[in-house]
């Protein structure tokens, strides 16, 4: 049986020949031009399946850096990978036995096998607001306020795309965290990156903050305690930050997920708990200070001021519906988990991660070529590198992937956080791995280091020429 193609190239073919023989030979030639095209097309577009827009413009920088680096360890020399920025990896920091007590009980009784609606149960999300009534001095928080995520970066990712459009801009900590470009820059969204002071402890350069911001700024990012840099804001700088946010009438999205990882001597201080007028999404989880990165639990609080969030409350809970909730069963072991787990086990927790500072900062501040940043809290360090005296060397990029080659120690280059002449150093891997580290880099940078003066090697300069006074 012949079909309806078939068919109609019969049709056109017997239609043709009434033609006389010169004008039958033309339009027979076109005809079939115009049947193997259209069947070329109808091919093409059978099998040409294309990405979506918002995939090709989703990328993750860090991986696209580290990706593209020549990484091949020194074989005489075990690896040490003070990148990784997952404090389980090397088994050293364990989570409380009543966390995974919690756990078990929960897989037990078999109750939270099933869905959970797409925010959460409300008996979770009530538990995340008594945990964090810290954060609710002006208006009280209530399960209502909670949404839960799978993960803290899914509670950016649904802050970030139900507060800006397409073509609009949120502005950005540099160095920051890789991650806010990766879930804005898919939607169409542009990140603008507002400096930090390193001299000044990581504070944000209110100045070029506030330069950034235009009629297409939708929200002002923060992170406090900060990865990559390990600062903690003071109260005073958190209320400028505030202020700021208030003259342009700028919500704030604030990535709070290390705000109990601050070390002795600094006082934390969340954006929420300062501000009387500007609305704040409060970003957290369980990943870090409860050592269960994997669980993929994460909460957005939304601190409305003056009704400014209705509209974006309702989107984060349209949005939620997309991935139907974390994990149950973490949300049924989630009352249990801060409830129970204990203040000692957090304070060791800190303990062990300040120790660990100390020891790098102290050893570090030692190496030639190297400045490092002590931390105020969170779990890394950046480290300043003095580039014109590694002459042999291009960049931060080339250093850190010298380092990995000679001496099997891995640290992420500044790029990867959008800032030069640095890396970033993690604080969690075992104490005898850090001195080990610590003590590698040393070796080489002493091998590389080769201080410069007013353009000279100092060792190619004579010795007449050199002042003993340094001068």
């Amino acid at each position: 049986m012949a079909t309806k193609v078939e068919q109609t190239t019969n049709e056109v073919l017997h239609f043709i020949g009434n033609f006389n023989s010169k004008e039958k030979n033309r339009l027979n030639t076109e005809f079939k031009r115009k049947l193997l095209r259209r069947q070329s097309t109808v091919r093409d577009l059978k099998w040409n399946v294309q990405c979506s827009d918002f995939a090709l413009k989703t990328h993750n920088p860090i991986r696209a850096i580290v990706d593209g680096m020549k990484i091949a360890p020194n074989p005489d020399k075990r690896m040490i990978a003070l990148s990784i920025g997952d404090p389980t990896t090397f088994g050293n920091l364990q989570p409380a036995n009543e966390i995974l007590n919690a756990m078990k009980q929960v897989i037990d009784e078999k109750n939270f096998n099933g869905y959970a609606p797409s925010v959460g149960f409300i008996e979770a999300r009530e538990a995340v607001a008594e945990y964090s009534a810290h954060q609710g001095k002006i208006k009280e928080i209530s399960g209502k306020d909670v949404i839960l995520c799978s993960g803290c970066s899914c509670s950016l990712d649904l802050c970030i795309a139900a507060i800006a459009n397409e073509g609009q801009n949120i502005l950005i900590p540099k160095p920051g965290f890789s991650i806010y470009k990766t879930l804005a820059e898919g939607f169409g969204i542009e990140c603008r990156s507002y400096n930090l002071i390193p001299e000044r402890g990581w504070e944000i350069d209110l100045d070029h903050l506030e330069e950034l911001v235009d009629e297409n700024t939708a929200a002002i990012i923060v992170t406090n305690p900060s990865n990559p840099c390990g600062s903690v804001f003071t109260e005073s700088h958190t209320l400028d930050i505030i202020e700021i946010a208030e003259r342009h009438f700028l919500p704030i999205i604030a990535d709070e997920i290390y705000e109990h990882f601050v070390f002795p001597g600094n006082e934390y201080h969340s954006f929420a708990s300062l501000s009387k007028n500007v609305p704040v999404l409060s970003c957290g989880g369980l990943t870090k200070r409860f050592l269960v990165p994997g669980w993929r639990l994460g909460w957005i609080i939304v601190h409305d001021r003056h009704g400014a969030l209705q509209d974006i409350r309702k989107g984060l809970m349209n949005l939620s519906a997309r991935i139907l909730g974390p994990n149950s069963l973490v949300q049924g072991a989630l009352p249990a988990i801060l409830k129970n787990t204990p203040q000692k086990f957090y304070d060791e927790l800190v303990e062990t991660l300040q120790n660990h500072a100390n020891i790098a900062y102290q050893l570090l501040k030692e190496v030639r070529g190297l400045s490092p940043i002590m931390p105020k809290g969170a779990m890394y360090m950046m480290v300043e590198i003095d580039m014109i005296n590694f002459p042999d060397i291009n960049d931060e990029l080339d250093f850190v992937q010298k380092l990995v080659c000679e001496q099997s120690v891995f640290c992420l280059p500044g790029k990867c956080f959008g800032i030069d002449n640095f890396m970033r150093i993690v604080l969690t891997v075992p104490k005898e791995m850090i001195i080990e580290a610590c003590e590698r880099i040393n070796e080489f940078c002493e091998t590389h280091y080769k201080p410069v003066k007013n353009g000279f090697e100092i060792e190619d300069i004579p010795i007449d020429y050199i002042d003993i006074n340094g001068d």
